[in-house]
This record gives C-alpha cells, sequence and structure tokens, in this order.
C-alpha cells in the first residue's frame, strides 16, 4: 500500500507539472507580440485578436500550484500509517537542500506565471490610451515560456524531494532491504534441503 501511495503521488506531481508547463509554451506561442492601434478623436483604442494566453496562463498558474501542494504532501505523508517527525526530516541535509530548492523554484516559476497573466490581462482590459503613439504591446515576450520551464522544474525538484523522503524513512524506521530477507530465506532454505539429502553410499 505504502508503494501504491508513493507511485500515486510521483504520477499526480509529475502529471500537474507536465500540464502547467505545456499550458504556459502554448501560452507564450500564442500570445500576439502587439495588438493593433485604432486612433480615434484624442484617443488610441488598442484591438487584440481574440486568443486564449490569458485563460491559459491561469490553467497553468493552476496547475503548477497543485502540483506543489501534492508534492508538499508527498514528503510529509505517513506512508504504511507511519510518519517521522519534521526535525528528524530535515536533519538530512540533501533533503532540507532539495525541499528548499522546491520551493524556491515554485515561488519564483508560480509569481512569473501570475505576473505574465496579470500583465496581459491589463492589457486588454485596459486598452484606451491619450498617447497617441501608443503601439499596443502584450506581455513581455519570454515570461511564460521562462516561468513554463520553471514550472517543469519546481516538479522534477518535488519528485526528487519524494525519494529522498522514502530513504530518510527507511533509515528512521531502520527498514532492512527486502532482498536481503529474500536471500537469506533462500540460503536457509538451501542449506536445509542439502542437510536432509543422504550421503552418496560408496
Amino acid at each position: 500500500m505504502a508503494l501504491s501511495k508513493v507511485a500515486h503521488f510521483s504520477l499526480a506531481v509529475a502529471l500537474f507539472g507536465c500540464m502547467s508547463f505545456i499550458f504556459g509554451i502554448v501560452a507564450e506561442n500564442k500570445k500576439p507580440p502587439f495588438g493593433t492601434p485604432v486612433r480615434g478623436k484624442d484617443v488610441v483604442i488598442c484591438k487584440f485578436p481574440n486568443d486564449p494566453t490569458v485563460a491559459l496562463g491561469i490553467l497553468s498558474i493552476a496547475a503548477l500550484l497543485i502540483s506543489t501542494v501534492l508534492g508538499w504532501i508527498s514528503v510529509f505523508f505517513p506512508y504504511g500509517g507511519k510518519s517521522v517527525p519534521r526535525d528528524m526530516m530535515f536533519r538530512n541535509t540533501t533533503l532540507l537542500i532539495f525541499f528548499t530548492i522546491a520551493v524556491g523554484v515554485f515561488v519564483f516559476g508560480e509569481a512569473m506565471m501570475i505576473w505574465a497573466t496579470i500583465t496581459e490581462a491589463m492589457h486588454r482590459v485596459h486598452n484606451v490610451h491619450q498617447d497617441l503613439d501608443y503601439a499596443c504591446p502584450t506581455a513581455k515576450t519570454g515570461l511564460f515560456g521562462g516561468a513554463a520551464f520553471l514550472a517543469l522544474d519546481a516538479s522534477l525538484f518535488w519528485l526528487v524531494c519524494q525519494m529522498l523522503t522514502q530513504n530518510v524513512r527507511a533509515d528512521y524506521f531502520d527498514e532492512d532491504d527486502p532482498k536481503g530477507e529474500y536471500g537469506q530465506v533462500l540460503a536457509t532454505e538451501y542449506d536445509a534441503t542439502g542437510a536432509g539429502h543422504s550421503a552418496p553410499r560408496v
């Protein structure tokens, strides 16, 4: 059951991380470089094409958040009904480093995606400008794409954290390698079988 939970968490973290990455990349590709300025009397009205950039940005934000929440839970989840105290868990320096990196990459990637999405939405909502030379720009090129790669990196770091967590749990609960136990059983059975055979007659 514990292994099943580990696999489920891993698949979910990877799935939502990949979804966030895909949504971000598609948003970057769909985003127009600029809108069309329509000059009126003392104002410029920006016309933008009907593209799903803002919606894709929101979906990417949500997917990355879900991936991170699942990654966080997977680290502290009581697999098999047994939990490790947090202070004991973070005594493992490697886990502490990767956990900190995962949180940092998530914050940076989520902030960048939110910034790009809000900027794009604001350009479309506030599309009337007094400056007659206004060129109707959109969100800065590369923001959605950069945030998408950070989202993918964050999910990968959470997967590493989950693997390190299993190592910490094995050390904390003194769990032996089942292969070693299986090998010992086979050796015992072999010795018992060999001992039961009678010596060949001369």
